[in-house]
């Protein structure tokens, strides 16, 4: 049934609507004049979702940003203070039982389908507020509802919002040109930063791109982050063995759009008076970009 709808949807739109022919005819939303989803209806059920408005500065200070590197093995949390909030993404969860997380973010859908035993951890975690796209609550009302406990927030690639056209890569300038809260850089309309979720999220080949956007948002002034290496692709993930490595798609992606995307973040997030410390200490992102201190000199010279 789901690919006759499929094909019912298919040529009854145009092609730049192709992007939401899974979620057709399941998925109901209405959209606040903010621009966000502010009510959602999945095959016939309300879905409860956090309001963005109400996440919009509503923090400040320090968070720990837990990427997924393999120098995360080095770092000993229990130095963290316990009034630091922690964002997860993706198999940092596997650091439950040294950090408290309080927000997640998971964008990539091969990792729904390959690492079903993290998911249904943090799902199942009532103090997570979980920021996914509505492909990734789709797979987890259709998987594991039952089990859902974690608080959901539905954000959108502003390039593939749910039920509105694709925006081309050529058109993106002209499509948001004058909406002061899409920072694009200005030498690549490819390349742009949001600050103000609410209208969408870019894509940069990294979930710490979206989790960067999705914090300076929140109000966060001071970025930390772990485990954001960026090199040695051929190794597991902190997480992970040799024999149940996922594959990384970010090498050839590196220097022509994750490194240009962070630049042009670091200097969006300065403009808006918030930092970035990198904790590790090997990255390849330059220390131009975002400061490199080691964890335990950080939180050992406060």
């Amino acid at each position: 049934m789901g690919s006759f709808f499929k094909q019912v949807y298919r040529y009854t739109r145009p092609r730049s609507f192709r992007h939401n022919e899974n979620l057709w005819p399941w998925t109901k939303i209405q959209r606040a004049q903010s621009g966000e989803i502010s009510a959602l209806n999945y095959k016939g059920s309300p879905v409860p979702l956090v309001s963005l408005s109400e996440l919009k500065g509503s923090e400040q200070g320090e968070v720990l940003l837990t990427a997924t590197g393999p120098s995360t093995r080095s770092i000993d949390f229990k130095k963290l203070p316990k009034d630091i909030p922690v964002m997860g993404v993706n198999g940092a969860y596997s650091l439950s039982l040294e950090v408290s997380f309080s927000l997640y973010v998971i964008v990539d859908m091969e990792f729904f389908d390959k690492r079903s035993d993290i998911i249904r951890a943090i799902i199942a975690d009532s103090r997570i507020l979980l920021f996914t796209t509505m492909h990734g609550i789709a797979k987890i009302l259709d998987r594991y509802a039952a089990e859902l406990k974690c608080r959901l927030a539905l954000i959108e690639d502003a390039c593939y919002k749910i039920y509105q056209p694709k925006v081309p890569q050529d058109q993106k300038w002209e499509a948001y040109n004058g909406n002061s809260p899409m920072r694009f850089c200005e030498k690549r309309n490819d390349i742009c930063f949001s600050t103000d979720i609410r209208l969408g999220i870019f894509d940069a080949g990294t979930v710490v791109y979206w989790a960067l956007q999705i914090l300076t948002f929140m109000g966060f002034n001071t970025i930390l982050i772990s485990g954001l290496d960026m090199n040695n692709f051929h190794q597991p993930r902190f997480y992970e063995t040799a024999e149940n490595k996922l594959p990384s798609y970010l090498e050839t992606k590196v220097d022509n759009l994750v490194m240009p995307s962070f630049a042009h973040a670091a200097r969006i997030m300065k403009e808006n008076k918030s930092t970035v410390v990198n904790f590790s200490l090997d990255s390849a992102v330059p220390d131009a970009v975002f400061t490199k201190v080691s964890f335990d000199d950080y939180f050992n010279n406060r």
